[in-house]
């Protein structure tokens, strides 16, 4: 048998499950495992600070089917780095594995240097987190890393290295060990026909897309059913995407924040949801009481714990997205071969209808810009195959209620943690990971400013993209929830830049801190310079193959519709009802 370090077999581990890129910042206690990734085949992207390791890991793994992101990091401090990345991808049931060096086996109760219980910290936001011990238990280690993180709910693993541990030799076969077999339930048929029952004596019935559903790969195994039982479909924020905007059951985003009006209106109307792949997130449903309200439910989650979180269903199935929608298909399929399912002619145009007539206004000419136009022009200059990537604040709320989005993994969102700083560094991952894919980052200026030296990382590897960067010198979602408690306190970033008198009392100057780091910018301060603005930064990033920051200078204070329930959006701004 052939003898190595435990590091290289590692490496080794890592190559046979499909790894091919890692983000990451060396360090004396990791310094093994890098020398061992030396020679092998994985491209490794020096970051500038770990969590955007973690976040890069995160859009790799986001952009593309089957995809790992890995991110690597030393002792001490890299592993306290990562959490705010472990904790976005197990909200979101994103796998990406975290390696971190440690101290040696002998110095870890002696408060050696950067010596921490990493583990202990990261156990919370992980799925499954270890010291490896023993040398000989690396491999093992690694490979059974990639069967948690694709087993079951996805989601991230951290393994923690003594420096002792990496240098150890050990026999190992490459040739003679393979990636472990990945557990996804299946569901009983009993159960398919229960939930076909539920939905055919429906009335107004829809279907709900989770993010599961997309990272499944369903997509259009949940188009399927939704065409062959006639029934409108709501996708989730994390499920955007699964079934396109412009299909005539897509009944548009629905929530508290990121949703249209007529997706509201929609579930308001409806007495059945069959939900696929989704948790429930308090941002969708508001109150239970009002959500749940005359509807009957039935939840579909690969997490058996995941069914009645939030409320109890009157029917939950667990099972692996893709496996649910395949027999529900077939078995959808069979009753419409006999003529056992309903029509529902009436609620459907009803659906329709609502999705022609009721939007809001964006082809606004005001300056300052306001934001709603900026997704006027965004829509307008980008298409259908360009991937989106946002993270949290009033910027990524107006993204969901006026972008449109058509194709699976065309929007990358930090959904339930709500990281700033995610944008940059997610974009750099998803790049990678598909590089001929236009990524299109759009990000506010305060997140932008959490992690803007990852731009430093796209432009020495050559990562083009292009960042939409909407800035209002403010906290802008804060502000707007601190009107209920009428103040407008510590949230204002603004101020007169000595350096940049062009731009006034709008702070920092992102133009020159975006070529600072490498990259190419430039500012638009009126609407019609926008879309210009956008061809160009593509024209551009392609051209140099580095990122271009388009800074939009957008009035100081904008309302986006919102409110504490979703019989209960307060719209700010002009809606537009159309004629049908």
């Amino acid at each position: 048998m052939a003898k190595m370090t435990a590091a290289e077999a590692a490496v080794r581990v890592l190559e046979s499950e499909g790894v091919e890129v890692a983000f990451g910042v060396p360090g004396a206690a990791i310094l093994p495992f890098y020398q061992a990734m030396r020679s092998s085949r994985i491209r490794h992207v020096l970051v500038r600070h770990e969590e955007g390791a973690t976040h890069a890991a995160e859009g790799y793994t986001r952009a593309a089917k089957d995809r790992i992101g890995v991110a690597v990091g030393t002792s001490g401090p890299a592993g306290t780095n990562m959490v705010t990345g472990l904790y976005s991808a197990i909200a979101d049931s994103c796998p990406i594995l975290c390696i971190t060096g440690q101290a040696p086996r002998a110095k870890l109760h002696k408060e050696d240097f950067q010596a921490i219980d990493v583990p202990a910290i990261v156990r919370p936001v992980t799925k499954w987190t270890t010291t490896v011990m023993e040398p000989a238990q690396v491999p093992r280690a690694v490979r059974q890393a990639f069967h948690v993180m694709r087993s079951g709910r996805p989601g991230p693993v951290l393994l923690d290295l003594p420096l002792d541990v990496q240098k150890a030799v050990i026999e190992f076969d490459p040739d003679s060990d393979f990636p472990l077999d990945v557990f996804k339930p299946r569901p009983n048929p009993n159960q398919i026909e229960k939930a076909l029952d539920l939905l055919a004596s429906a009335q107004r019935p829809i279907l709900m897309a989770g993010g599961g559903v997309i990272s499944a790969d369903a997509s259009a195994l949940l188009v399927q059913l939704a065409e062959l039982t006639n029934t409108p479909v709501i996708p989730t924020l994390m499920g955007w995407g699964a079934i396109p905007d412009d299909h005539p059951l897509n009944a548009g985003l629905m929530g508290l924040q990121t949703q249209t009006r007529y997706g509201n209106a929609t579930f308001l109307r409806s007495d059945f949801v069959l939900g696929i792949g989704n948790r429930w997130a308090n941002r969708l449903t508001g109150s239970v009481e009002v959500f749940a309200k005359e509807r009957k439910f039935v939840h579909v989650d690969i997490e058996p714990m995941q069914i009645g979180r939030v409320f109890c269903p009157d029917l939950g199935i667990v099972s692996d997205a893709k496996i649910a929608l395949e027999m529900f298909v077939a078995a959808a399929r069979e009753r419409a071969r006999r003529g056992g399912l309903p029509v529902r002619t009436a609620w459907v145009s009803e659906v329709r209808e609502r999705k022609a007539v009721l939007h809001r206004r964006t082809d606004f000419d005001n300056v300052p810009i306001k934001p709603q136009r900026v997704f006027q022009e965004v829509n307008r200059v980008f298409g259908d195959e360009t991937r989106f990537v946002t993270a949290i604040g009033l910027y990524q709320i107006a993204s969901g209620q006026f972008q449109r989005i058509n194709r699976p993994r065309q929007y990358l969102v930090c959904g339930q943690a709500g990281p700033l700083g995610w944008e940059v560094p997610a974009c750099i991952g998803a790049k990678l990971a598909d590089p001929d894919t236009e990524v299109v980052g759009i990000v506010g200026d305060y997140s932008f400013q959490f992690l803007i030296e990852e731009l430093a990382v796209a432009a020495q590897y050559n990562v083009p993209f292009v960042v939409v960067l909407l800035n209002n010198a403010y906290l802008g979602l804060i502000r707007q929830a601190e009107r209920g408690y009428q103040m407008d306190y510590e949230v204002q970033l603004g101020f007169n830049n000595v350096n940049a008198p062009a731009i006034g009392e709008y702070g920092v100057d992102h133009v020159k801190a975006a070529e600072s780091l490498g990259c190419l910018a430039m500012r638009v301060f009126k609407p019609d310079e926008l879309a210009p603005a956008f061809e160009k930064a593509r024209a551009l990033s392609r051209a140099n193959r580095l990122p271009v920051v388009v800074e939009v200078i957008t009035e100081r204070a904008t309302n986006i519709a919102m409110g504490p329930e979703i019989d209960q959006i307060t719209e700010f701004e002009e809606t537009v009802d159309r004629k049908p």
